[in-house]
């Protein structure tokens, strides 16, 4: 998809917010991931090339007292409380916010920021595309890594770790009926047995691929029902080759054109107020092959949010 050209047009009326959330709440890597600073020095060329100058660029980090706190869950919870505020002042400024997100555990941020970005105190009602090979809809009894990165859309719909969600300033959960995954094809025995008893609707990466009226309905049907949609990517939704150095890539993905072209069609509705990329793999050797893939995923994204 040659997303350039289209793009540079009306670039001029593009206001969009960078958030960089390199808090990952992750036991066995490192706490501040690497992946949100090395995809916006990429993007900021992209970016510079599409005629785009971001309206704002912020960076989350925990305040010095807070950064004295211990526990990678509770200081995640803590740097979501700090996306949350950044995404919902973004929106009330008319930024539109795309996140740059150590992983999947920044989702709590992104949706709460939404959430309370109107102009009253009542929450909106919040919808979820979730793109991701898998469905991180395990809980701590039904998970089989004890990653907590297996867990975030469970958290955000109010199934589990009430105190995690609470803390980012998720409230209320997002009820599941509210949540379509599109391209998820490895769920964990339990975590299947959790999906097929909730609302989430199930998107094959087929019907997303090729926009079957199947997956456009479904879409539409979301929009009309919430007030605001946060579209968010787990980078090893791709196929594994085009995202190399990714730890859990599966097989069966869409190519990243694919999914670009299905980014576009989305974000060209008023109600998607947000996009976050997670998981950008930083390997050397593999960057330049996973940098090229991810900027022709938000290309495509950008490419729908101009022509609105």
């Amino acid at each position: 998809m040659d997303n350039d050209k289209a793009m540079t047009k009306e670039s001029k009326s593009l206001k969009l917010g960078i958030v960089l959330q390199p808090y990952s709440g992750s036991r066995s890597g490192p706490e501040l991931a690497p992946g949100p600073q090395v995809l916006f020095e990429g993007l900021k060329e992209t970016l510079d090339k599409l005629g785009v100058t971001p309206a704002v660029k912020d960076v989350i980090k925990l305040t010095p007292e807070e950064d004295k706190d211990y526990g990678v869950w509770h200081r995640v919870g803590m740097a979501n409380r700090h996306l949350n505020r950044t995404v919902a002042k973004q929106v009330r400024e008319g930024i539109f916010p795309l996140g740059l997100l150590a992983n999947c555990n920044s989702l709590l941020g992104m949706l709460a920021g939404l959430q309370h970005s109107g102009p009253s105190r009542r929450p909106l009602t919040v919808g979820l595309i979730w793109l991701d090979a898998h469905g991180d809809f395990n809980t701590p009894e039904t998970t089989l890594s004890g990653m907590l990165g297996g867990m975030p859309v469970a958290v955000a719909a109010g199934n589990c770790l009430f105190r995690l969600r609470l803390k980012a300033g998720l409230d209320p959960a997002i009820p599941t009926k509210n949540i379509i995954m599109m391209c998820v094809r490895d769920l964990d025995p339990l975590e299947e047995q959790r999906v097929m008893d909730s609302k989430i609707t199930m998107v094959s990466t087929e019907e997303m691929v090729k926009l079957r009226p199947r997956m456009k309905d479904e879409f539409e049907k979301l929009a009309d029902r919430v007030d605001v949609v946060y579209i968010h990517i787990d980078l090893d939704v791709l196929d594994g080759p085009d995202i190399p150095g990714h730890t859990f890539t599966v097989p069966g993905g869409p190519t990243p054109s694919e999914l670009a072209r299905a980014l576009d069609h989305m974000m060209h509705h008023p109600k998607v107020g947000a996009l976050g990329i997670a998981s950008f793999p930083t390997p050397e050797e593999t960057r330049a092959k996973s940098m090229a893939s991810t900027l022709e995923v938000i290309k495509g994204g950008l490419a729908g949010l101009r022509d609105r």
